[in-house]
C-alpha cells in the first residue's frame, strides 16, 4: 500500500458522497487509502481491494511469526536436526 499523502487523501463525507466513483478510481489508481472524515474525525477508509487482501495475508503472517515465537519462548521448539528428519521422512513415503 502506498503511503497516505494527507493533502489528497482526507476527505469529508459530503464530498464522497457526491463522488464516489471519483475516489474509488482515485484509490485503484493510486494504491492510496482515502480516509473519510465526519465533522472533522476519522470514520472510515475506502480502499482497494486487492491492497486489503495484500494486508490480511501480512498481517497473519505477523500473526503466525507472533506465535511461533511465542512458542519458542515456552519451549514448545523443535530442533533444525529433528524438524528436518520429520520433513524427510515425510517425503520418502
Amino acid at each position: 500500500m502506498q503511503r497516505l499523502k494527507i493533502d489528497q487523501d482526507i476527505k469529508p463525507l459530503s464530498e464522497v458522497r457526491i463522488g464516489i466513483a471519483n475516489y474509488i478510481k482515485q484509490v485503484r489508481d493510486t494504491k492510496r487509502p482515502v480516509i473519510i472524515t465526519q465533522h472533522g474525525k476519522g470514520v472510515a477508509v475506502l480502499l482497494d481491494a486487492s491492497e486489503y487482501e495484500n494486508m490480511q495475508e501480512r498481517l497473519e503472517l505477523l500473526t503466525d511469526v507472533q506465535t511461533s515465537l511465542g512458542q519458542l519462548a515456552n519451549g514448545q521448539g523443535v530442533t533444525h536436526e529433528d524438524a528436518k528428519n520429520k520433513i524427510l521422512k515425510r517425503v520418502k513415503k
